[in-house]
């Protein structure tokens, strides 16, 4: 077992050690807050590239140099570079020992955040920097401001909305409206090739219903012309059919002759009497 007199020269051993890193610490920061007034030196004759060298070995120095962080986001922000200016603040805040500190970073988060018109974060920055120091009305001020602008900002979004409603709306009725158009147009379409179709089948109708009247007419002609003519088929084939007590085709050319020399033996006789009975003209001889 360890004698009290062991545990005495470790505790005294332990206080050295702690005494020596607090002396180290005090050290680095003292080190490190030369850096920072050399960055500040620097930043103040626009010596930018320089002034943030010194910062950033200031930082490296020690971990509770504050200030150092808070300068070299001061720099970025004056640069206008507010992505690193904002987390260097953000480094700066949660660095910082005592509320002042803390009180500026949020501050300046919060002027980082309204830059960037991301009015939300800058109106909880802002509330953040006046838990620390409640009577900065600098602060106060802002977190109005940013209070303001995120409301204005929440209207013209509601707007936007309501307007882009309309604008769906009114694009969906017209696309309504020119399905309809489309679907009368068609509708009309189909009407018209009905009516076509129903014309054609009329003038197909008209045509057919001639048709068949002239086709009546022609049967009834010929109807007609076989009435008046019932026989023709029995004279045509009569020759071929020749009757017992038919004449032969000589004995007809006899007859003819025969009827022949009559008629002129009576136009002979007509012919004589008309030359007797035609009166002498007398001349006279003056």
């Amino acid at each position: 077992m360890y004698s009290k007199l062991t545990y005495l020269f470790i505790f005294i051993g332990c206080l050295a050690y702690a005494q020596n890193e607090e002396e180290a610490k005090q050290k680095a920061l003292s080190q490190s807050n030369d850096l920072t007034w050399e960055g500040n030196k620097q930043l103040s004759e626009n010596k930018f590239v320089d002034a943030e060298m010194d910062y950033r070995r200031a930082i490296a120095k020690s971990e509770e140099n504050a200030a150092a962080r808070y300068n070299l986001g001061n720099a970025y922000y004056n640069n206008e570079t507010y992505s690193e200016a904002f987390g260097r603040f953000k480094e700066a805040g949660e660095a910082a020992t005592d509320k002042g500190e803390k009180h500026v970073a949020y501050h300046n988060m919060g002027n980082v955040f309204m830059k960037r018109k991301e009015y939300e974060k800058a109106v909880e920055a802002y509330k953040e920097a006046l838990r620390n120091d409640p009577t900065d009305e600098e602060t106060r001020y802002n977190l109005a401001l940013a209070k303001e602008m995120l409301k204005k900002e929440e209207q013209e979004n509601e707007q936007n909305k309501d307007n882009q409603d309309k604008e769906d709306k009114k694009d969906e009725k017209d696309k309504d409206e020119d399905k309809k158009e489309g679907d009368n147009q068609d509708e009309n379409k189909e009407d018209k090739e009905d009516e076509g179709d129903k014309s054609d089948k009329g003038d197909e109708g008209d045509e057919n219903e001639e048709n068949k009247d002239e086709n009546k007419e022609g049967e009834g002609d010929e109807k007609k012309e076989q009435e008046k003519k019932p026989d023709e088929g029995d004279q045509q084939e009569q020759p071929q059919q020749r009757r017992p007590d038919q004449l032969s085709k000589q004995q007809v050319q006899n007859l003819l002759e025969a009827m022949q020399n009559e008629e002129k033996k009576v136009q002979d006789k007509i012919d004589a009497q008309k030359v007797k009975g035609v009166k002498t003209k007398n001349e006279k001889d003056w």
